[in-house]
């Protein structure tokens, strides 16, 4: 993989790790929001000795990639750098987008009709449970002077996924983080993000309109213990998308690429070969 960047929209210059011949089938990841591109690392590298073509794309305001001139971060503006991604591409990609990310690949080819071979839905649906999001909110929000070292920021993580084993070594999470010229550590993202005006832009009925639009081979991988997706809401994306396959990772919760990655490749890979390739 080779860090490159892409121009997104209105200027702002987008961060990726690239791998692959860029003639073979491309494979755009699109992580959730306060992640970054690293999220998708084992996940990336497996698609690229795999033979795909495979773009992991830092979203604006996060990981490498500029922050919003204005603030904005809308899911307009998300999609319209994906666009602009895309459109450097040889073939049409299969999207597989994480939470924001899908939400940006959603609305990129339910309603911006972008081409694309496949969708790949990561723990997101149109009607998220509001209680699950405001937690995760809770979380972005809950430290925004930052943190002193490394093992203060996996203490905060720790204690917000208690399921999830502690690491011993935190390169992963250094990559998450950004060190300040303050000498502390932050989340790599624009703390704008998870601003009122910006968390508003997600309307439900827009997502279930672009749901209903989407004609492509649809995977939806669901944490089994998520608590952002419900089967309430499983079942009304399956009957606006009514082609959809659903591949549920149990004891994985909303980060289920980072839970239990072995089971989400598994499902991402058979996902491929047998709706996307055949």
């Amino acid at each position: 993989m080779r860090k490159m960047r892409f121009k997104g929209a209105a200027g702002v210059s987008l961060a990726a790790d690239v791998g692959g011949d860029p003639d073979r089938q491309p494979v755009v990841l699109l992580h959730g929001g306060g992640q970054t591109r690293h999220s998708w690392k084992n996940t990336a590298q497996r698609l690229v000795d795999r033979g795909y073509h495979t773009v992991s794309l830092d979203l604006r305001g996060h990981g490498d990639s500029d922050w919003s001139h204005d603030q904005d971060y809308s899911l307009d503006l998300f999609v319209a750098d994906l666009r602009e991604v895309l459109g450097t591409l040889r073939r049409p990609p299969v999207l597989v987008g994480a939470s924001l990310g899908g939400l940006t690949s959603l609305l990129a080819i339910g309603e911006a009709r972008q081409p694309a071979r496949g969708l790949v839905l990561v723990d997101v649906v149109p009607r998220i449970e509001a209680e699950g999001a405001a937690e995760i909110l809770r979380f972005m929000q809950a430290a925004p002077n930052g943190f002193e070292n490394l093992q203060e920021a996996a203490d905060a993580v720790s204690a917000y996924l208690p399921h999830r084993q502690r690491p011993t070594d935190f390169a992963g999470l250094e990559r998450n983080l950004r060190l300040c010229a303050d000498g502390r550590y932050r989340w790599h993202y624009d703390p704008a993000f998870t601003s009122p005006d910006n968390q508003r832009t997600r309307h439900a009925e827009r997502l279930e309109a672009a749901a209903s639009g989407v004609g492509i081979p649809t995977l939806l991988i669901r944490g089994g213990a998520s608590r952002l997706v419900s089967e309430k809401g499983v079942k009304q994306l399956l009957a606006q998308i009514p082609h959809a396959r659903l591949a549920n990772v149990a004891g994985a919760d909303h980060m289920v690429a980072g839970d239990s990655n072995d089971a989400f490749n598994d499902a991402l890979f058979d996902f491929l070969s047998n709706s996307v390739e055949a």
